[in-house]
């Protein structure tokens, strides 16, 4: 069997499933806009948030060629770029999903002591964690780690194994910069754990302390919008270790210590946590 037909079979079972598929060109890049729509003259499909062809018959505009449409996946126009397609990806938000691309060793080990279990896909470098649900994409949202959802694409590199979970407050933490101003709390206020009182899911202490070790390092391994790093790492201890009564006064205080060091102030560590809290509602 060539390698178009390979391509274009995946393709369709890929729509069949009702997953979007596009072809990719080497060097894992989608195929750019024709000339008939250079600059987005056709009425640009990439200002959509759903997948679809554009008004031309040949798959441009990168995401937003993916198409679940069998008769245009198998349309002579498009056959020149199976023939030229080295891989197939697919429109994760187009499917429902969300994608966390981890890219490397330590990326998944964050992932396996931070992030609830799901479907996982072995890449090249790493693995793509698959959750059921979207959200914004948003490149490098912590190092070695990708979120691929609305307006993106992801190589398919099969279906998996594991059950699919629910996209988590914890990923969707990771691609807010900066809580809302609105929601910005008064000086005076100190930072509180809230109080909640659930049910623990940590097997053992060391999960939590493992978790307040690698908040402390992200912070501390921030190099550029530290502001943003802090409020999306208080977020995303808070949505996995918030809900329980875990959390201590000694743990906040490690991460204020962190955050400070820095150059963040009292006020904005303390302004960052109540708006965390406030974001998951707890």
């Amino acid at each position: 069997m060539s390698t178009t037909t390979t391509h274009l079979r995946t393709a369709l079972e890929l729509a069949a499933a009702g997953v979007p598929p596009l072809p990719l060109r080497a060097g894992k890049v989608p195929f750019g806009n024709c000339r008939a729509c250079a600059k987005n003259t056709c009425g640009g499909r990439p200002n959509m948030k759903t997948p679809g062809p554009c008004a031309c018959p040949a798959p441009c505009h990168a995401w937003a060629a993916a198409t679940t449409d069998r008769h245009i996946l198998n349309s002579p126009q498009w056959e020149a770029a199976w023939r030229r397609a080295a891989a197939v990806a697919y429109h994760p938000g187009g499917a429902g999903l969300t994608v966390v691309d981890l890219d490397n060793a330590a990326a998944i080990a964050w992932a396996r002591d931070t992030l609830p279990a799901t479907r996982t896909v072995p890449t090249t470098r790493g693995e793509h964690w698959i959750y059921e649900g979207v959200m914004p994409s948003a490149n490098a949202v912590r190092p070695g780690a990708d979120i691929k959802s609305l307006m993106a694409y992801a190589r398919w590199l099969g279906w998996g194994t594991g059950t699919m979970a629910a996209l988590p407050d914890s990923v969707r933490a990771l691609a807010l910069t900066d809580p809302p101003a609105a929601r910005r709390a008064p000086q005076a206020v100190s930072a509180p754990l809230g109080s909640q009182s659930g049910q623990c899911p940590h097997r053992t202490p060391v999960f939590l302390a493992r978790g307040i070790a690698m908040a402390e390092q992200s912070i501390t391994d921030a190099r550029e919008a530290v502001h943003a790093t802090v409020y999306r790492t208080f977020l995303a201890v808070l949505s996995t270790h918030g809900r329980c009564g875990c959390l201590t006064d000694t743990h906040v205080a490690r991460l204020f210590t962190a955050a400070q060091a820095k150059g963040e102030t009292p006020r904005h560590c303390t302004d960052a946590w109540t708006n965390a809290l406030t974001t998951l509602g707890l």
